[in-house]
């Protein structure tokens, strides 16, 4: 089943039970982002995107079931966890520092650093399997250009000797919202000179430039934070964010906090942008 559609069967069972309105959901659709880690400071790796799921999971009647948004990881910090019920999205790994260590794993692994001759902190952080990807590669070399940090969608780019610092991995567009959006882009590479990473698709943040601070995620994409540039600062990663969907002929949930309900393309959809509950 390809990820973000119910099959045909599901939405004519619901079509059939439409002369039953109380009829109880009996899966939903769910998309869920853990928060972008935080860029790496000085000479930075850019962060990993926040670990991205999307499917479709049964959903026991009159059982409230837990929501977390996870808050996007501050420079050299990895971003938290989402979670709805038992689904949980990785936090993305925070980019790696020329003076704190390489590339954090992560639901997206951080991008390596940018250092001096053999340092080990040039190495990027890996993502997590189904959820994200591994940063790129810091470079050996006087203008300490990080890597980028992965997306879900892409891996982020390896920088490149003395000309500019890795791109942040494209995230991955999805419509369960209604619209097509994209979410858990990486974060560019910080650059001491040269060319400064740009961020991902999907809220990813880009990479400061000769002392220029990194570029924080765009909230509720679980986009990550870009790399600080020379002795700049890693920018912030974004907020997750958590949304589930199911045909509109099934009935709605009977509470959802602090969710806001919406109606699309034959859906009714619950958009949390923070932690809450929701109950069927």
């Amino acid at each position: 089943m390809a990820n973000g559609l119910f099959n045909l069967k599901q939405v004519m069972q619901a079509v059939q039970q439409g002369g039953w309105p109380a009829q109880k959901t009996p899966s939903v659709e769910y998309l869920v982002v853990a928060g972008g880690g935080g860029g790496g400071s000085t000479h930075g790796g850019g962060a990993g995107a926040g670990g991205l799921l999307t499917g479709i999971n049964p959903v026991p009647n009159g059982q409230t079931l837990l929501v977390t948004v996870g808050g996007g990881g501050a420079a050299d910090v990895n971003g938290q966890n989402s979670v709805f019920g038992s689904i949980t999205s990785t936090g993305g790994g925070f980019g790696g520092s020329y003076n704190g260590g390489l590339g954090s794993s992560g639901g997206s692994g951080g991008g390596g650093a940018g250092g001096g001759a053999s340092a080990t902190y040039v190495n990027p952080g890996s993502g997590t399997s189904g959820q994200g990807n591994a940063g790129g590669t810091g470079s050996l070399n006087a203008y300490r250009n990080g890597g980028g940090g992965g997306g879900a969608g892409t891996t982020g780019l390896n920088s490149v000797v003395d000309v500019l610092s890795g791109n942040g991995g494209a995230g991955i567009a999805s419509t369960i919202n209604g619209t097509v959006t994209t979410y858990s882009g990486g974060g560019g590479g910080g650059a001491n000179a040269g060319t400064a990473g740009t961020g991902g698709v999907g809220g990813g943040g880009g990479g400061g430039l000769l002392n220029v601070n990194g570029t924080a995620g765009t909230a509720n994409t679980g986009g990550a934070g870009g790399g600080g540039g020379g002795s700049g600062t890693g920018g912030a990663g974004g907020s997750g964010i958590v949304i589930i969907r199911h045909p509109i002929a099934y009935a709605d949930a009977t509470s959802y906090s602090p969710a806001t309900k919406t109606t699309a393309n034959g859906y009714t959809i619950y958009t949390f942008l923070a932690s809450g509950t929701i109950t069927f």
